[in-house]
């Protein structure tokens, strides 16, 4: 009964619901878009926005965002979402719409989810956005070139959000302990790092964050007047005790280290718990792909020029689908880089090219292959004796491609492993031809000079 008499005079609503911003001020994150002088703050500030798509994931404040323009703009403000609404209610907010036009107001129509319309439903909008009847806003979580029509989409602005990064989520659940909309006027007892930690669990959805943080204190542990939040409730409340990795600490470098080297280590098992230990922790699945992406090309290469592919599909379905369902296309390419021929050839020559790069960054360019697009140009030999490699028999040649200085440089040095024997044979293959034709020119050269 004391749990009840503490928290009965508490607004039902939701915490997330309850502390929706109200003006620009009050909003957190997408500080690209509406930081002081952003193209998009002046717009609101301004009144003068236009249609307009809002893309981004869930929770990072697109509805939100729509609603602080309804309460900073002079126009009427009409809203409705996709799942709910079908074509009579379209038509008759477009009639609406159409009605204010004619006393010279302007509507702002809002919808939420808009990539749930069909083709029809979106076509429907266009004659009025045309003419001017709507000033169209649209929340989205897919790509709008997918999945809205070309026609409405070509008439839109499109804004991408972001997921908020842990330090604006938790600016925002400080807020929500602070601010009597949340739990201002409560004792909440809560350690500073369990906040980092609800922040990393939410994966920059700000409704998570703030719905983890309402669950979190409703059963913490209660006395007298004041509500304690122990890291115990807090892993209760989400169930998942790999909530304790810090997504910008040191477990956070050491998981992704352990991922890579049990790759590198061709150790699928451990590859694919290191993954799990990651992805059930909350980490960024786009981050865990990038990471493999790299990987693909820095330790395995020619070694297995497939690795790559299956390292960029994992990315891109990353993407489309996010989390739980991209947590197994990232396990097959985590199983598959492990499997997979290593060579970190690829590295070595950029690295090793990058010290003289940097070391010789006066080297001319050989005039040999220089483009000549000028008279000018041409006239100091830009371009002369360039020899077109389709053209010739072998379709190799003996142009010189480096700066005298570096003549004779090699970088890419194939190893034995996997398909990269392919390209260290065709490589030798390569320079014997050269070798061969060198010689061939100074034995010709000889017999000319035995000639005269």
């Amino acid at each position: 009964m004391e749990q009840i008499t503490l928290f009965e005079h508490i607004d039902a609503t939701p915490l997330a619901a309850r502390l929706r911003p109200q003006t620009l001020d009050e909003f957190v994150g997408q500080s690209h878009l509406l930081g002081k002088g952003k193209v998009l703050r002046r717009f609101i500030e301004n009144d003068s926005i236009s249609s307009m798509i809002f893309w981004g994931p869930p929770g990072v404040g697109k509805t939100t965002l729509a609603r602080v323009i309804a309460n900073c703009t002079k126009a009427a403000f009409l809203d409705f979402s996709a799942v709910t609404s079908g074509m009579k209610e379209i038509r008759t907010v477009m009639q609406q719409a159409e009605n204010n036009r004619r006393y010279g107001e302007k509507t702002i129509v809002f919808v939420d989810e808009i990539h749930r319309f069909n083709k029809a439903q979106q076509d429907a909008f266009l004659p009025f956005v045309e003419k001017g009847s709507i000033i169209l806003i649209g929340a989205t979580t897919e790509n709008p070139s997918f999945e809205i029509n070309g026609a409405l989409l070509s008439r839109c602005r499109v804004f991408v959000l972001h997921g908020l990064d842990p330090a604006d989520l938790h600016k925002l659940l400080s807020r929500a302990l602070t601010d009597p909309r949340g739990f201002g006027n409560q004792r909440i007892e809560i350690n500073a790092d369990l906040l980092y930690r609800i922040a990393n669990f939410a994966n920059g959805d700000a409704r998570t964050a703030l719905s983890t943080l309402e669950m979190a204190v409703l059963n913490g542990d209660i006395h007298g007047t004041a509500v304690t939040v122990t890291a115990e409730t807090l892993e209760q409340c989400t169930s998942r005790k790999s909530l304790l990795y810090d997504k910008k600490g040191e477990e956070h470098y050491n998981l992704i280290s352990a991922l890579h080297k049990s790759m590198r280590n061709s150790d699928p098992d451990a590859a694919v718990y290191w993954l799990a230990r990651m992805l059930e922790a909350g980490e960024d699945p786009l981050y865990v792909a990038r990471r493999i992406v790299r990987f693909a090309s820095e330790d395995i290469g020619l070694a297995d020029p497939r690795a790559l592919e299956q390292a960029v599909a994992a990315y891109q379905a990353c993407h489309f689908l996010g989390m739980p369902e991209c947590m197994v296309h990232l396990t097959q390419a985590v199983v598959y880089l492990s499997l997979a021929a290593k060579s970190n050839a690829l590295y070595r020559a950029y690295e090793d090219a990058k010290k003289d790069a940097l070391t010789q960054l006066a080297d001319p360019v050989p005039l040999v292959i220089r483009n000549a697009p000028t008279k000018l140009m041409k006239e100091l030999d830009y371009g002369k004796g360039y020899e077109y490699a389709h053209d010739a028999k072998d379709r190799l040649t003996r142009m010189q491609c480096l700066p005298d200085s570096l003549l004779g440089r090699e970088y890419y040095r194939p190893t034995g492993q996997g398909m990269e024997t392919t390209y260290k044979a065709r490589l030798e293959q390569i320079k014997q031809w050269k070798q061969n034709a060198e010689k061939k020119e100074e034995d010709d050269a000889a017999a000319n000079i035995y000639a005269q």
